[in-house]
């Protein structure tokens, strides 16, 4: 007599199966009609409930220094295949912003050079009527009586 907790080889295993489905088709033959639609939506809702299997995707395997196929050396590989593009946006981000802030200072520079250069005081901008004629331009010689008796003609 055989035990239940006997491991059953691969082939014993398959052969049971084999046959236990052999005769669970032969039973379900004779079954009443009523029956066999209630086990068919019992089998179509465990079916539904059922985890989806896991899909195996399969990574290609290059051959190694020492001509050997698998994944083995890909570890550092794949590590160094997601870090480097990272490390590289990091080093352009810092650099776009180092660029950023030179080209700022370099403005203001600008600037201050122009006003310290000029002849005319920096207090000159504040002054509002200052601003106005800069807008307007100077007062033109056209002929104008009025313009010529401002300038002291």
């Amino acid at each position: 007599m055989k035990h239940f907790d006997d491991q059953l080889t691969e082939t014993q295993a398959d052969q049971f199966g084999r046959a236990s489905a052999a005769l669970l088709s032969q039973g379900a033959q004779t079954l009443p009609a009523g029956i066999k639609d209630r086990l068919h939506a019992a089998r179509m809702k465990a079916l539904s409930a059922r985890k989806p299997e896991k899909l195996l995707v399969q990574k290609p395997a290059f051959a190694g220094i020492n001509g050997n196929w698998g994944s083995s050396t890909n570890g550092v590989w794949d590590t160094v295949g997601w870090v480097a593009p990272i490390v590289v946006l990091v080093f352009g981000l810092i650099g776009i912003a180092q660029w950023q802030e030179d080209s700022r200072i370099n403005d203001i520079a600008e600037v201050d050079a122009a006003l310290l250069s000029d002849d005319v005081p920096p207090d000159a901008y504040a002054d509002s009527g200052f601003m106005a004629f800069l807008k307007n331009g100077p007062l033109s010689d056209s002929g104008d009586d009025s313009a010529s008796a401002l300038q002291g003609k």
